[in-house]
């Protein structure tokens, strides 16, 4: 069947794809990434960005949200809204024969709201209700604003894509936000098995930053570290995520029949041109866990990737990794929080381009 099915079959792994355009949908080329083992979809702000300035296929709805009286940024949100729908319907079957384990399709709020609590909570409940959907999930920045949000909208019954997390410390926030939140729900009656929720671990960024520090410092004990603190900061992770999932207070949620928020690992194309083309698919294998890769590195594994558990392999090397990247001077703390501002300011750069893009077509099409 190819790798991509072999790593869930044989690891339980979720491949998922990192991109969406209106031309897969309309040409059948998402449905062929389906059947090639695809088990979802993560969309974000610089994804639909790149689509909606590169593709004609959303001009002709376009014109028609103009001619009917709908701002910019209200006809973004349509163009967005029609191509999620689209994908849902695609992959509702993954979503129906694994029983809610995957299947799903990801839309995030603007990052505009990244700092703002009620505003993502509302703008969340707006999206699940224009797309109202069982495998849809809203996607929420890991900001300190972002946490509460995401508690109070599991409460509520809603599946959430925690994204933009970079440090185990703020996981284990994440963590604490999803079981209050499920707490909060079977509290009030609510059925916690109908809520489902992954936390969003961007890696390759992290060997980005923290490679280019180690570079400054410059020294040979440093420079031995490069391409080896996102590995190491994703596999503590892991740790985390099994040691949160267990023990009594798991126990009680999880016989009322919650699910564990999966771990899913982002930003896992390779930056640097000198790394292997699947380093962050292959060292990051492990069960109850999503990998979601652009289509570029979805091919390259599909070629050449190793199908082998390596999540839970050389631990106390990835801790050691941590202590040494402190000895030599690199401020880890600091790393992820340089990389979590980034991250928001780039997806609010991706959201006003996007914007900006649309209002240059309006000022063609109309009269």
């Amino acid at each position: 069947m190819g790798r991509l099915h072999d790593l869930y079959t044989e690891q339980g792994q979720s491949p998922w794809l990192d991109n969406l355009k209106r031309g897969w949908i309309t040409s059948g080329e998402l449905e062929r990434w389906v059947d090639r083992g695809i088990r979802g979809i993560t969309s974000n702000p610089t994804i639909f960005q790149r689509a909606i300035e590169n593709e004609e296929a959303y001009d002709e709805q376009f014109q028609e949200l103009i001619n009917q009286g709908n701002s910019i940024e209200e006809s973004y949100w349509e163009l967005v809204s029609h191509d999620i729908a689209r994908a849902l319907d695609i992959l509702r079957p993954v979503f129906d024969a694994s029983d809610g384990l995957d299947g799903f399709v990801s839309v995030e709020v603007s990052p505009a709201l990244a700092h703002d609590t009620a505003g993502t909570v509302a703008a969340a409940r707006d999206l699940h209700e224009r797309i109202a959907s069982p495998n849809l999930y809203v996607k929420i920045p890991a900001t300190p604003e972002g946490l509460p949000a995401i508690e109070q909208l599991i409460s509520e019954g809603c599946n959430v894509n925690v994204t933009l997390l970079f440090s185990t410390t703020r996981y284990a926030e994440v963590i604490d936000a999803y079981l209050r939140g499920l707490e909060r729900l079977a509290d009030r009656g609510g059925d916690p098995s109908t809520v489902s929720s992954v936390a969003s671990f961007f890696v390759s960024r992290v060997d980005t930053e923290t490679d280019r520090r180690l570079e400054a410092v410059g020294t040979p004990d440093a420079l031995e570290l490069r391409g080896k603190a996102a590995i190491a900061n994703a596999k503590l992770a892991y740790q985390l995520f099994l040691e949160r999932f267990s023990g009594d207070r798991w126990a009680r949620l999880a016989a009322r029949g919650a699910r564990v928020q999966r771990p899913l690992w982002a930003s896992t194309s390779t930056k640097n041109p000198t790394y292997p083309d699947t380093i962050y698919v292959d060292e990051l294998i492990g069960p109850d866990t999503v990998n979601t890769m652009p289509d570029h590195t979805l091919g390259a594994f599909e070629d050449h990737g190793t199908i082998t558990r390596t999540l839970d392999r050389d631990v106390d090397a990835a801790r050691d990794t941590m202590k040494q990247l402190a000895a030599v001077g690199v401020d880890f703390s600091d790393v992820t929080k340089v990389l979590e501002d980034e991250g928001v300011a780039a997806f609010a750069k991706s959201f006003d381009d996007a914007l900006n893009a649309l209002q240059q077509k309006a000022d063609v099409l109309q009269p």
